[in-house]
């Protein structure tokens, strides 16, 4: 492929402030224009380790790419652990006194050690020299970084303020007088408009009060953490419950009790979190009860690999809790999706009283990208069937509708009689074994799969409506396909992106995987989850497959390539 991107990659020991360093870096080419995308990598340990912070960014950017072109070495492991991911002309920036670089990358000994202690600086401030060399090498102007510095460190006064200030010059100074040829990647001058740089849980946090979030519950298990730290930071200011209970199992309870007394409620966990909230899913399911469950997949089984991702729980979602029920699953691809999708998930849990799972994912939720200022004007709040008042008649909590929503009242309404438990029902809410009242109730609750799925949007396609290649995935592949798609040209190839996954197929849909030409399916997980859907319920078998379960995002290279040699094999 050809790059029309620049990545950029820094790593050190944690506690060295990597992810700081990085975000930083970010923040400085967000405000001059650039579009970008991040990405963080660390050990599942409660200290110590390996941490490191991947940066792209470029004109157009819906991924972060690999190779790696620019390489921070804060420490030795940097190196060991990363030199396979660098492009033939890389440079690696790195303290010579505590580095030995890797051929044949191109190498930039600065020595932070040197420059920290020079200024009277602590050792915690090479990441600071680190940054302002990183900018001199790649060609960029320092004053971004210096106005950061000072926005970042104005709290803790001008002493501290000054000597960050020193030290991000000395690394760039360094540069500029060491180094006078430039480097294979140099930044250019961009036309700045208004973006935010927002992680996916930041954008679901904000969906989530967009969209009238009023009851949060959550326990802390990464990568979901980010989420619950977000909606308890901002609860106050929206006037949002927001709780972190004893264990997951009291989570979704709280919330089923809470979406029971008219709230519009929401849960976050990952996937062993959401194992234990397994059976309270059923009782949502039975009584009816709408709520959002934001599950953040990781690799399992067990603890698996808890700090990175994975696509591997959507048939978990799918059949989780005993024996049948509606449900529906979304799985928004890139942080403007998990702003209106997440808002748009409470809608469907209120409107058609059930559970909604909103599948993300490590790689989106902690992922940084540049985006668009949100239009919340777009989120319509809606609420359903509700009776403010009853006319005379008994209220029936389950009554049997044509579409298999039943009319809500608040409890506590006069004359409306509420029972909920976890037994099956007559229209009242009185427990029953009767055989013909099963079978009116189950089938009134699964009417309502009928319904929604007229208003459930359809997936998008991307690219020309016609190709010899389709691509059909779900979840944040949408953003290294679209990067792929990016640096190709000349291709016939275009993308079906699913957000909506369940209920399963829209009319439409089925409609374009059976008239596609060749299709490829990717996703992260070892046994083709979606693949096997599009097999069960359209009744077409995919010709080809793109899969991934290492715990890594799948790289828009790897997509590139994977296209190129199709189309070659077929005589494109």
């Amino acid at each position: 492929m050809k790059s029309h991107t620049i990545t950029i990659k820094i790593g050190g020991e944690a506690g060295f402030g990597i992810k700081v360093a990085g975000a930083t870096l970010a923040r400085i080419f967000s405000r001059a224009g650039y579009q970008l995308y991040d990405y963080t990598e660390y050990p599942s340990l409660i200290r110590g380790g390996h941490n490191a912070y991947e940066l792209t960014i470029g004109k157009t950017v819906h991924h972060h790419v690999r190779p790696v072109n620019l390489l921070i070495a804060l420490n030795q492991q940097t190196v060991d652990f990363h030199v396979s991911e660098l492009s033939t002309d890389a440079g690696i920036i790195f303290d010579p006194d505590k580095v030995k670089p890797a051929p044949p990358a191109r190498a930039f000994p600065v020595p932070f050690s040197k420059l920290v202690k020079d200024i009277n600086g602590s050792e915690m401030m090479k990441n600071t020299v680190a940054l302002g060399a990183a900018l001199a090498v790649l060609g960029a102007n320092i004053e971004g970084l210096l106005d950061l510095l000072r926005q970042t460190f104005s709290k803790k006064g001008p002493a501290v303020v000054d000597i960050n200030i020193k030290a991000a010059t000395a690394g760039y100074q360094y540069v500029k007088s060491n180094f006078s040829e430039p480097f294979a990647y140099q930044v250019e001058s961009q036309s700045a408009s208004p973006q935010l740089y927002i992680t996916g849980n930041e954008a679901a946090g904000f969906g989530a009060l967009a969209g009238g979030c009023s009851a949060f519950f959550a326990y802390p298990m990464t990568p979901a953490t980010s989420l619950m730290e977000f909606m308890m930071k901002a609860a106050p200011k929206f006037g949002v419950l927001a709780r972190q209970c004893e264990d997951e199992i009291s989570v979704l309870n709280s919330a089923i009790g809470a979406g029971f007394a008219g709230a519009r409620s929401m849960v976050a966990t990952s996937g062993g979190g959401y194992s234990l909230m397994v059976e309270a899913t059923g009782l949502a399911g039975m009584t009816e009860t709408p709520v959002v469950i934001f599950l953040v997949q990781r690799p399992g089984p067990a603890t698996g690999l808890p700090t990175w991702s994975g696509q591997a729980d959507l048939r978990f979602a799918l059949h989780a809790a005993q024996d049948e029920f509606p449900r529906v699953i979304l799985a928004p691809g890139d942080v403007e999706e998990c702003f209106y999708h997440t808002a748009a998930a409470l809608n469907f849990a209120e409107k058609y009283q059930l559970p909604v799972f909103v599948l993300s994912d490590k790689n989106l939720a902690e992922g940084g990208k540049t985006v668009a200022p949100f239009d919340q004007s777009k989120i319509k709040i809606e609420k359903g069937e509700w009776l403010s008042q009853l006319s005379g008649e008994e209220y029936l909590r389950y009554k049997l509708t044509a579409t298999g929503v039943s009319p809500r009242v608040l409890p506590g309404t006069a004359g409306a009689l509420q029972i909920g438990n976890s037994d099956e029902h007559d229209e009242f809410g009185y427990s029953t074994d009767d055989g013909a009242t099963r079978t009116q109730q189950m089938e009134k609750r699964m009417k309502k799969m009928e319904t929604l799925l007229k208003e459930l949007p359809e997936p998008i396609l991307y690219g020309p409506q016609k190709a010899d290649l389709t691509i059909v995935s779900w979840g944040s592949n949408k953003g290294p396909i679209l990067q792929a798609m990016e640096e190709l040209s000349g291709v016939s190839v275009n993308f079906l992106h699913f957000i909506y996954v369940w209920p399963f197929p829209t009319p439409n849909s089925e409609r374009l995987i059976r008239e596609a030409g060749k299709l490829l399916v990717i996703e992260q997980n070892f046994s083709g989850q979606f693949e096997g859907l599009i097999r069960q319920h359209v009744g077409r078998v995919p010709e080809e497959h793109l899969r991934k379960y290492d715990g890594r995002p799948i790289w828009p290279h790897e997509i590139a390539e994977k296209i190129k040699r199709l189309l070659s094999d077929s005589g494109q």
